[in-house]
């Protein structure tokens, strides 16, 4: 038991939802848990800390997040531990408290004390712990948010805000390799904009472009950069990485490139990679060279790296029209997962203190 030392006022359901729910059967992000942390940012401080049941917020027709996009927000999962089912694991949550306030002072919104965002987490996870499934391949998949609450049309940063997190047990995100295409004509982001931060409107200018992909039968995209589109930089819901002569290459994040997001499962990726001996370079990757890196038999294999996604293999990537074919004997990518999610269950000793245990 962690020292919690903030005053958090906890109102509990009367009607919980844990009996209805199929834990064999959990599609991502549909189906709720029972309560919510919630907190305000009002007269330049945040107050009315509370665990309430899951609802909706009551907001203006003019609350300003509405209309000029000041809303961000972060995703994390949780875990039983397999030493000790009693227990929750939460997989480098201080990690997302500070990628957070990042993407906080990008659009001009208040940071969160990392000892709310903590103890609100530890707070609502005790609550809700046994909708943490216990199932192959699933988890408890936390998301916080903050989004601007002033109820006012004119063009500046809002006075008021709310910082949230809600819950919801989750099943496998992707159930096979991804077939990609490469993106040339819509950028996700540029030079000096928002790409490092976990903003919601970089996520709704992704839409268009991989519902387009969707229609050609891909799965998602490879975004380039927005100043040439010759550098591969992310796909749209997850960090990539090229396994090519036996180095795993990887774009580079903030500071050395602005656009492209610090995902803290690549940062994680990393670190088992180098600790397993593997060698690793954070560059730029052009789309020729990994294409004739495939054509040479020399991309080994190539992967995808997110929360949601943990790490998923591709099977082939297409540019200017033609799909090229990705090794299908790739097996360093399933080996990596598992020593990756290994160490998220408790099946593998935490030797770096990455698990926050509840």
């Amino acid at each position: 038991m962690k020292d919690l030392t903030l005053d958090i006022r906890i109102e509990k359901t009367e009607n919980s939802r844990l009996s209805t729910v199929d834990f064999n059967n959990i599609p991502f992000g549909k189906t709720m848990s029972d309560h919510m942390f919630v907190a305000d940012y009002r007269d330049g401080k945040w107050q009315d800390l509370r665990v309430v049941p899951y609802d909706s917020f009551q907001l203006s027709p003019a609350t300003s997040s509405l209309h000029y996009g000041q809303s961000i927000f972060e995703g994390l999962k949780a875990f039983r531990n397999a030493q000790n089912a009693e227990e929750v694991l939460v997989f480098r949550p201080e990690e997302n408290a500070k990628r957070l306030n990042v993407s906080a002072e990008r659009i001009c919104m208040p940071t969160i004390p990392e000892e709310i965002f903590m103890e609100g987490l530890h707070t609502l996870l005790e609550i809700d712990r046994e909708w943490v499934p216990n199932t192959p391949d699933s988890s408890l998949y936390i998301r916080p948010f903050m989004f601007a609450t002033d109820s006012f049309l004119g063009m500046r940063p809002s006075e008021t805000y709310t910082f949230a997190i809600i819950t919801a047990p989750a099943g496998k995100y992707y159930s096979k390799a991804l077939r990609l295409k490469v993106e040339k004509e819509f950028a996700r982001t540029a030079p000096g904009g928002t790409g490092f931060a976990k903003v919601a409107g970089n996520y709704a200018a992704s839409l268009l472009p991989a519902k387009l992909a969707a229609e050609q039968g891909y799965d998602q995209l490879l975004y380039t950069d927005a100043k040439e589109r010759k550098y591969i930089e992310e796909s749209g819901t997850m960090n990539v990485m090229f396994d090519i002569d036996g180095t795993f290459v990887t774009s580079p994040t903030i500071p050395v490139e602005d656009t492209i997001l610090r995902s803290i499962t690549r940062l994680t990726v990393i670190e088992l990679l180098e600790e397993m001996g593997k060698k690793v370079e954070e560059r730029h990757i052009s789309v020729e060279e990994v294409i004739t890196a495939i054509k040479e038999g020399r991309l080994n294999g190539a992967f995808g790296i997110g929360t949601a996604v943990t790490i998923a293999p591709f099977a082939s990537i297409a540019d200017e029209g033609i799909d090229y074919e990705l090794p299908a004997d790739y097996t360093f990518a399933q080996e990596l997962k598992d020593k990756f999610q290994g160490i998220q269950k408790g099946e593998i000793e935490d030797t770096r203190g990455w698990t926050y245990k509840i």
